[in-house]
């Protein structure tokens, strides 16, 4: 649900938002919400839930009663309750959705505790706002050289003014527990508002500042992950995964989210697997799972003295074999339960459209013509550089000086006289 300024610009080239986390839509913003029930009209004798969602800035959205009944939709900006003061938030979500998320959040159900929207913003609210907004990244940046200059080890990610300018919260990510009383002396001194300091994880941090993952898309923790579980390094090793912090990590540091995404297929298919631990007992000797392959249902099973052979078998075959084992009886050997099936012979290209060849638009290559125009060019080259050099070296003969009259080795007739 992009607004319209999202839509295709001149020579098919993306407009882009352009509004910087003020969509008019909530469709260009972190954790946007699909209202659904936004084309739905509630049973006449039911009335609307009076409770709106409003998001501020990096995604942070909290609930609010509008006990002033006031007009609400989507994208609308408004001043909500602060402590202290007031804030400024854009409305994300109204009616019997809002509901909802606060029973998916584990928010108590009750208007009349939540806090209230004052009204609508005016031009003044939303001037200091975009004033204060713009401030933020330089008070980031000498928060954290205040920061260093104490030795503390932590790590302000982000900071976020309120709305009406009288306060300042700074976001930080610490690995223990960090005593920042004299730094926020001097902040307050050195700002002149007041300060609050709420530390994160890695993983809330990686959110609020967005990015971009190892798979080309958005964070799903920025765009649309709201719960953080735990993710254990069995996740990788259940999906035959190998243990390369460097690949399993995200830009958090943390292991990836997404790691738990198929983690219960995987869990659901090695159900009808045997156990890796579990030696074939046969007559020829006892064999060793190898490797497994989750999707074709396979297993791979070595002697103990021939570790190089492997024997290929699926999954019911191993498990037939683990129950005789358990009967007491061993089989002769694993080669008597291997399925030898047909290979398929792969084929360099299919013509699937019909069509003759894919470069038959290309001009065909004539390189018997261009090898007899190549050597003609070079002997033609060579001829004329040969001729160049035989004239460079040969003898100038000297002209004969003119004296007037042209020389001529014929005699003259000299013309008979007239008699007159």
């Amino acid at each position: 649900m992009g607004c319209t300024s999202c839509a295709t610009g001149a020579n098919g080239q993306p407009k882009g938002c352009k509004n910087n986390g003020t969509c008019g839509t909530d469709g260009c913003n972190k954790l946007t919400v699909f209202d659904w029930l936004s084309n739905m009209q509630l049973p006449a004798d039911m009335e609307p839930f009076n409770a709106v969602e409003v998001r501020f800035k990096n995604g942070r959205k909290e609930f609010f009663q509008n006990p002033e009944n006031l007009t609400l939709s989507i994208g609308d900006v408004v001043a909500t309750e602060a402590s202290p003061g007031h804030d400024i938030g854009i409305i994300t979500l109204t009616g019997e959705l809002v509901r909802v998320q606060m029973k998916k959040k584990k928010v108590p159900v009750k208007v009349e505790a939540l806090p209230k929207i004052y009204r609508k913003a005016s031009q003044k609210d939303i001037d200091i706002w975009q004033g204060v907004r713009n401030k933020e990244a330089d008070v980031q940046k000498r928060s954290r050289e205040i920061a260093i200059r104490h030795g503390l080890q932590m790590k302000i990610s982000d900071v976020e003014f309120q709305g009406d300018a009288s306060k300042v919260i700074f976001y930080y990510t610490a690995e223990e527990r960090v005593d920042f009383r004299e730094l926020i002396k001097e902040f307050a001194r050195t700002f002149n508002t007041r300060i609050e300091m709420k530390q994160v994880g890695f993983r809330q941090e990686a959110a609020r500042l967005g990015g971009i993952g190892s798979c080309g898309r958005e964070l799903c923790c920025s765009t649309w992950l709201t719960d953080f579980r735990s993710v254990n390094t069995s996740a990788a090793r259940y999906q035959q995964l190998s243990l390369n912090p460097q690949k399993l990590a995200g830009q958090c540091g943390k292991l990836k989210c997404c790691l738990n995404y198929e983690l219960d297929t995987y869990l659901e298919a090695l159900e009808s697997f045997p156990n890796t631990e579990t030696k074939l007992q046969t007559e020829k000797g006892n064999a060793t799972c190898q490797k497994i392959d989750i999707f074709k249902g396979l297993l791979w099973y070595a002697y103990e003295n021939e570790f190089a052979n492997w024997h290929e078998l699926t999954a019911e075959k191993a498990n037939e074999i683990i129950e005789l084992n358990k009967k007491g009886k061993k089989p002769l050997a694993l080669e008597e339960f291997i399925i030898e099936s047909p290979k398929a012979e792969k084929e360099p290209f299919s013509n699937v459209v019909g069509q003759d060849s894919l470069t038959r638009f290309d001009q065909p290559k004539q390189k018997g013509k261009k090898r007899r125009k190549k050597s003609r060019n070079k002997n033609r080259g060579k001829a004329e550089a040969t001729a160049g050099t035989a004239q460079k070296n040969k003898p100038r003969n000297k002209a004969p000086k003119r004296t007037g009259n042209k020389p001529s080795n014929k005699p003259r007739n000299p013309k008979p006289k007239r008699n007159e």
